[in-house]
Formats: C-alpha cells, sequence, structure tokens
C-alpha cells in the first residue's frame, strides 16, 4: 500500500513511525506498512461463495456453497497459529465473506487472540442488526467495494442494486460506530467516475478509501485489455493525488491510499521532489521503510479450502495446506525454492525491474502481473509506468 495522504499530505511523519519502535505487535494499524518486522498480514478467504457476480472477481466467487471449505474449528486452530505466530491482522474475505454464518464468531475469536480483525465485503448484506453485531465483537475495519458509481459498479457486481446496497451497508456501519472505508479498482471503465467517488467519500463522511491497480488474476485475467495505458494509470494517480490535497486543504481528513502498483511511491516522491524538496526528503525516508511490494513476506493469503499463497492473487502457486501443517510453519519453510525467493524478490527479478533506481522502495511490484503476461513470474511487471528516464540512476 502506498499512503497518499500520509506522503503526499504529509499526515505521518516518519518520527510517528519510529517511535513505536516498527515492530507489527505494536504499530497502530494506519503504520503496519513501516514495520521492520514484516510479520504478515493474512488474507483468509473464508469463502468461495458470493452473492454477487463481478466480472474481476479474482477469487472467481460462485453463487453455491463449496464443500471443502474449512470449519469453524479448523478455522479457529488457523487463528490460533497466526496469534502465536504474532499476525497483526487477519482480513476475512471471500467470495463474499458475510455468506459465511459463523464469520462472526471466527472474527470475535481473532479479536480474543489478540488480532486486528477486519472484513473486505461488497456491504450488500451489513443490514443494522450485522452492523451492531460486528461492532460488539471488535471488528476494527469494514472496506465495502465500490467500482464506480451506480450504473458502473452495478455493471461490474452483475447484479442490479449492488450500489444501492451498498451504501445503506456503509450507513448501517457508520450508525453502529465501526470504522468503514471504501475499496475501488480502478480500470478504463470506471476512472472517469473517481471525481465521484472522492465526492462520495466528503458527502458521506467516510474516512479512508484505498484505489486498487487492476491485478491479471481469477476472472481479472480477462481484463487485461482493459487496464489503463500507462498514460492514463500517471493520470489517474495524478488525480488520487490532487483530490486528496484539496481534501486535506480544506481541513478534510481522509486516509488515501493506492495498491498493488508500487511504482506509485516513487511516482509521488518524484512530484513532491519538484513541488516541496524539503518534505520530499521525509517521504523518502518513509519509502524506504515500506519496502514495496510483500507478497510472500509481509502479506499472505489462506483459501477457503486451507491452501497458503503468496497473497490473495496467487491462487495457482500454493506452498501447502494448513490442513496438513500450521500456516506458520509453510510461512518460514524456504526449502520451497519460491517462497524462499519471495523474501528478496530483489535479487531475482529482471530486466528494467533489476536496473531500477527504485528497487528497494518498489520490491519489483507485482510478480503475478508480470507472470500473467509473459509467462514469467521474474520479468518486469507490464504496469509500471515510470519512464527509463525516471528508473535510470544510482540505486537508493
Amino acid at each position: 500500500m502506498i499512503g497518499i495522504s500520509k506522503l503526499y499530505c504529509g499526515t505521518v511523519e516518519p518520527s510517528d513511525a519510529l517511535r513505536y519502535g516498527r515492530q507489527s505487535k505494536d504499530l497502530p494499524s494506519h503504520l503496519l506498512q513501516f514495520s521492520i518486522d514484516k510479520k504478515p498480514v493474512v488474507v483468509w478467504n473464508i469463502t468461495r461463495q458470493c452473492n454477487l457476480k463481478c466480472i474481476h472477481c479474482y477469487a472467481q466467487a460462485k453463487a453455491t456453497l463449496q464443500e471443502n471449505e474449512l470449519s469453524t474449528q479448523e478455522g479457529k486452530q488457523v487463528l490460533d497459529d497466526l496469534s502465536a505466530m504474532g499476525v497483526p491482522v487477519i482480513l476475512f474475505s471471500g467470495g463474499e465473506p458475510l455468506m459465511r454464518k459463523d464469520l462472526p464468531e471466527l472474527a470475535e475469536y481473532a479479536v480474543q487472540k489478540g488480532m486486528r480483525a477486519v472484513i473486505s465485503t461488497n456491504g450488500t448484506l451489513i443490514d443494522r442488526d450485522t452492523a451492531q453485531n460486528l461492532k460488539a465483537i471488535g471488528l476494527s475495519y469494514v472496506g465495502i467495494s465500490l467500482d464506480g458509481m451506480k450504473p458502473i459498479n452495478d455493471k461490474f457486481r452483475g447484479v442490479d442494486g449492488a450500489f444501492d446496497a451498498a451504501l445503506e451497508g456503509i450507513k448501517n456501519c457508520q450508525a453502529a460506530g465501526i470504522k468503514v472505508g471504501l475499496r475501488f479498482t480502478i480500470n478504463r471503465f470506471n476512472v472517469e467516475d473517481m471525481p465521484d467517488i472522492f465526492d462520495l467519500l466528503e458527502k458521506m463522511d467516510i474516512p479512508r478509501i484505498c484505489f486498487y491497480h487492476l491485478v491479471y488474476s481469477g476472472r481479472g485475467s480477462d481484463l487485461v485489455k482493459d487496464d489503463l495505458s500507462l498514460a492514463g494509470t500517471r493520470q489517474a494517480v495524478d488525480l488520487i493525488m490532487d483530490r486528496t490535497r484539496r481534501l486535506h486543504d480544506k481541513g478534510i481528513d481522509k486516509e488515501v491510499l493506492t495498491v498493488d502498483n508500487h511504482a506509485d511511491g516513487p511516482y509521488v516522491y518524484l512530484r513532491m521532489l519538484k513541488e516541496d524538496p524539503k518534505r520530499a526528503a521525509e517521504v523518502l525516508e518513509l519509502l524506504k521503510m515500506n519496502e514495496g511490494n510483500n507478497s510472500g513476506r509481509g502479506i499472505g493469503c489462506i483459501s477457503w479450502d486451507g491452501e497458503v499463497h503468496a497473497d490473495q492473487f496467487w491462487r495457482h502457486v500454493s506452498f501447502g495446506n494448513v490442513r496438513q501443517r500450521p500456516f506458520s510453519e509453510i510461512w518460514t519453510d524456504l526449502s520451497n525454492p519460491l517462497m524462499k525467493q519471495l523474501k528478496n524478490k530483489k535479487e531475482h527479478v529482471k530486466g528494467r525491474c533489476a536496473d531500477c533506481r527504485w528497487l528497494s522502495i518498489c520490491g519489483g511490484n507485482f510478480r503475478v502481473r508480470a507472470e500473467a503476461t509473459t509467462g514469467d513470474i521474474w520479468a518486469p511487471d507490464p504496469a509500471c509506468y515510470l519512464t527509463d528516464e525516471e528508473i535510470s540512476g544510482e540505486k537508493i
């Protein structure tokens, strides 16, 4: 994640991360990206079942229940292991996590074990009672996906009325006192809706939004041609920065992040270098702490059937199953060549990534996109929009 509000608007200083000691267990959630131990945030796709039909779903979710989902008891055993490992955050996702009736029980158990529990949801199933229940069990955050305003969102979600139902879910979370934010996956069909999404953020007093760059995985693999051009991506990131600055200058505090394209970090820095060189030096320090892409190191994934992946987009590569071995053992077993390589991707990337001056900050960007387009995990990420001139020079 690249914290646009943190980096560009100065809502976080390097000292903010340093004064917590940079250990995952001590850092507040908004500073976790700067942890030094990189204990993994774990995404648990607890079900493949979903009530929507999103055309870009990385999990290729289905309307029907899958028979091989981990049971409630198996899930609690997983949570025991994650807690003992020091995992700071467990993110319950899907499919649609609220399709599992035991989600509240599992989330409450995670909180009792000392982890922060959050959910990633389409929001359409969050009625007042559900929101009150999620608040009561100590859920830290609810991320609700909107991929545009009503016409575009409902087209992407494959169900009419999904937009209005998601807005009701947001309102119900707010009424219950749960921190709620938006998730928006950028592509050429919805990029024109981004200003309206910022307006919605302000109008509904939503404190946080994550803009996701498209990842070519699951059903999203069919959308490669629908990704933004490199120039279009630059324009989208500029818009995010401009609108975030506008909110900040109005005294409206919003946490704005971009996700899944770590070229955003150097891009923010280069813009800051032109606008405010002194502040740019502080931004560079924070980017060094961030370290860029952390698939297989600072983020991991457990699938509904117990398979362990480097992140939620690497479903085609499993490192083991929690039914046979604890996640903690799988995650730290470097006898698997790929797992070992992912712990230090910078040594294995090729082409312009290997020569890039920002490699230590970007971390080689997103390997899934490289593999999806070239067949080579270590090839350059095709979504990197930095020019050859911008990446040349002495390495940072």
